[in-house]
């Protein structure tokens, strides 16, 4: 198969996912999106495949969904239909890397913020360039972390530094993310890529129904409720979407400048 917006390479057991919009900084537009979402399910059901590479190319991993691209509009209302977003373009990639049975190696190459921090952080094992950072940008534009953020990064981090991350919209470098926990290793730019080919290597020869049966057990411990709080992310998010914060928030992106919230 091939993708417009998303490279899929086989080499050996291993399956490599590269998101390739880089002109965006690999935002996700609708076509990253229904790409990203064919690339993972190919992974998941090529039985050749016993481990499972995600990266990007350019010098970021994701900026997030592509604002300036816009929302299609909800029937109810005509306002932006964010629940659909979710549910339908984003959601299926980021619960098939969560849920798929062999173990997936994230290598971020660069920032990921937004729905690309809950891409990167929706891995097994995460590894991080060192020009790499983390954001949960959302509340910069009137929104909250959405894309089972508010599973995964807390799970990672804690209560403190995921509130923090969620209400302060920071920037989390790639130092302190390894530091708090939110990813496994950090390297130099250049040495990440054969760091996280090898990783991948590694577990594509290893055991990998014990590998399967880790994940399960894993993912029932830590994140046994993980589509009723994908759904409530989806909820809230579309209620945002119709305050007047969020238009505020959506322009001054757009526009290059500090948004002026007035919490209505």
């Amino acid at each position: 198969m091939s993708y417009e917006t998303v490279k899929w390479e086989k080499e050996g057991g291993v399956g490599r996912i590269v998101l390739d919009r880089p002109e965006t900084l690999n935002a996700w537009n609708t076509q990253l999106g229904e790409d990203l979402r064919s690339a993972v399910a190919e992974a998941a059901a090529d039985e050749s495949i016993r481990a499972v590479l995600v990266t990007a190319t350019g010098r970021a991993f994701s900026s997030g969904a592509d604002i300036k691209a816009g929302f299609e509009e909800s029937s109810e209302d005509g306002l932006p239909d964010i629940r659909g977003r979710l549910d339908g373009l984003f959601h299926p990639s980021l619960v098939g890397v969560r849920t798929m049975d062999k173990p997936v190696v994230v290598a971020v190459n660069g920032p990921a913020a937004g729905i690309g921090a809950s891409l990167a952080l929706a891995g097994d094992l995460v590894l991080a360039a060192e020009s790499a950072f983390f954001q949960l940008a959302f509340v910069n534009i009137g929104l909250m972390p959405d894309g089972g953020s508010t599973l995964f990064v807390p799970a990672r981090v804690g209560k403190a530094r995921a509130f923090e991350m969620a209400l302060l919209g920071e920037r989390v470098p790639a130092a302190q993310a390894l530091d708090w926990g939110l990813v496994n290793a950090v390297h130099p730019d250049a040495e990440l890529p054969g760091a996280a080919a090898e990783l991948a290597a590694r577990l594509a020869a290893g055991p990998t129904r014990a590998y399967a049966a880790a994940k399960r057990a894993l993912n029932a411990s830590i994140y046994p409720n993980l589509a009723p709080q994908l759904n409530l992310e989806a909820d809230l998010q579309h209620q945002l979407a119709r305050t007047q914060d969020f238009v505020e928030g959506g322009m001054a992106f757009v526009e290059k400048r500090a948004p002026r919230f007035q919490g209505r």
